[in-house]
């Protein structure tokens, strides 16, 4: 076998798992998919890492759900939804007549009903307390509206454009990772480098190995389960074929639904309690969650029950359908081989499973996901600085200026919509709209900062003294607010609550304390020595 530099550069050395003509030519796609993409995958990694404590979120974003949570009943054995539920849903409905409404039932993580209610003349929703008390309307559409959504989809609905978007950068972040694990074939040695105190751009890819090793099975997990559970919508061959493109008829037959029209004949509404008590039965003791009751007041009729998924990895909710007028069951059609194993895979991304360690698990490694791409780009940046001298091009700045709006800028703008939930009046019209347009204002505003003082270095030290202010202030304005401080959190059991202070907390700290460093210790523009150039190599 001949020497790397003979006639054979691209034969292995012995001893090589890896030949270094496949780790240089893999270091291409994995490069520009970071420096592409980076800033989308950065937003969708933050949002998902979010989205683990969502109703946690929603708790602190809407004070009036902070009822006590000892009072939820957690089998939900004595609560009755003939009692309880229903006068409710009359008094959403305010003498129209209703199509069809839901109710999500109480959980320990959000110890109220949240019920949406159709009629003839629009909709309305709202939220109440297990012995059937309205709650104000809370004004804010919170984590599980807008941060998760923003997550998977961006916000961009028409024709599943978002999903598209999402799905070519989560096949991007795919190949990062399997291109990453080819450069870097010394993974163990990696594993064990970190050297924190050398130059910045050593320290960069020190930790960017660092955590694309300590974190992979996960990176790779929540990447594969990410794009199987958009599949049928981004490749839709078999949808076309079977179902003519409809994927909510493709959806509806996958996962056992049932649906059947009006028939304009009125009729009352059957007792739901039995329902639920068959659907438990059904189940071998699992717990409701969503109750549907489509086609209200008509002798067509039909209630769909929903299976908590709490106490299993699967997503697979195991609807039971009953008759609305006579309260016969109708179907309860357990899934297929394909869509079961479906189900679980959305089951090990979604982490709706009741497992407080490995949903902190999980939000740690979402943002140590967030760590890998943010190291990634800046490592980049600050190789192509030194190639390009004390001031960089036009194109090394825009990424730059790009690279402070998503990472810092993205941390901005979240925390502006959580302090304007907690500056704004209950009475303002379309609350909810506002924090949304201070959430795009401020990001928007944050990357404008950036283009603007990005000459010799992206303004870091200033960004990173604005997150820690912001959050601070979040602690500070929920106490004001509401009256809860963590002391007092810690004391009423209300582990929601106290999380989401803590966290902010431990960001105004963290970004306090990088904000000096950087303000002290600007970066170094030094020449990368041949040890820096061979990491990448």
């Amino acid at each position: 076998m001949s020497r790397v530099g003979g006639p054979n550069r691209g034969t292995p050395r012995k001893g090589k798992l890896i030949s270094p003509a496949l780790r240089a030519a893999m270091l291409w796609p994995h490069t520009w998919a970071g420096v592409t993409l980076g800033g989308l995958l950065m937003l969708v990694f933050f949002m998902g890492s979010l989205a683990v404590f969502a109703q946690e979120i929603d708790r602190w974003m809407m004070p009036a759900t902070r009822v006590e949570a000892a009072g939820v009943p957690i089998s939900l054995d004595h609560l009755s939804l003939d009692r309880a539920v229903r006068p409710v849903v009359e008094r959403l409905a305010a003498g129209r007549a209703v199509r069809d409404w839901y109710v999500q039932l109480p959980e320990p993580r959000r110890p109220v009903m949240a019920l949406r209610v159709r009629t003839d003349q629009g909709n309305a929703g709202g939220m109440a307390t297990v012995d059937g008390t309205l709650l104000p309307p809370v004004g804010t559409l919170g984590a599980s509206s807008f941060f998760y959504p923003l997550h998977y989809s961006l916000h961009l609905r028409a024709g599943f454009v978002g999903y598209w978007i999402v799905s070519f950068a989560s096949v991007a972040m795919l190949v990062g990772l399997i291109s990453g694990v080819i450069i870097h074939a010394r993974i163990f040695k990696d594993f064990f480098t970190f050297r924190s105190w050398g130059q910045v751009r050593r320290s960069l890819l020190d930790l960017h190995n660092l955590t694309g090793v300590l974190v992979l099975p996960f990176h790779l997990m929540i990447t594969v389960t990410g794009i199987v559970i958009i599949l049928p919508i981004v490749l839709p061959a078999g949808v076309q074929t079977l179902y003519g493109g409809d994927i909510d008829r493709f959806y509806t037959d996958a996962l056992g639904g049932y649906e059947r029209p009006r028939t304009g004949i009125p009729a009352p509404l059957a007792p739901l309690d039995p329902m639920v008590a068959e659907a438990r039965r059904l189940w071998g003791g699992g717990e409701p969650a969503v109750i549907f009751v489509h086609n209200a007041g008509d002798a067509a009729s039909y209630v769909r029950i929903n299976r908590d998924t709490g106490d299993r990895i699967s997503l697979d909710v195991e609807p039971v359908y009953f008759d609305g007028v006579t309260g016969a069951l109708l179907q309860h059609r357990r899934p297929g081989p394909m869509v079961a194993t479906h189900r679980v895979l959305s089951g090990l991304h979604f982490a709706a499973f009741e497992h407080w360690p490995l949903r902190w698990l999980y939000f740690l490694f979402g943002l140590s996901g967030c760590v890998l791409i943010g190291t990634g780009m800046l490592h980049w940046m600050e190789k192509r600085r030194v190639a390009h001298g004390v001031r960089p091009g036009v194109g090394w700045r825009t990424v730059a200026a790009a690279t402070c709006g998503t990472t810092t800028g993205l941390l901005i703008a979240t925390l502006a919509m959580m302090l304007a939930n907690r500056l704004l009046p209950a009475a303002v019209p379309s609350r909810e709209l506002v924090e949304v347009a201070v959430f795009f204002l401020s990001w928007i505003g944050a990357g404008l900062h950036a283009g603007v003082r990005t000459v010799g270095n992206p303004p870091w030290s200033g960004q990173c003294t604005a997150v820690a202010g912001l959050a601070a202030a979040c602690v500070l304005l929920n106490w004001i607010t509401t009256g809860e401080h963590p002391v007092r959190a810690l004391a009423g059991g209300d582990w929601a609550i106290l999380g989401v202070d803590g966290v902010l907390a431990l960001t105004a700290l963290a970004s306090w304390r990088v904000a000096r460093r950087l303000a002290h210790r600007p970066m170094r523009m030094v020449a990368p020595t041949n040890a820096e150039v061979s990491d990448h190599a």
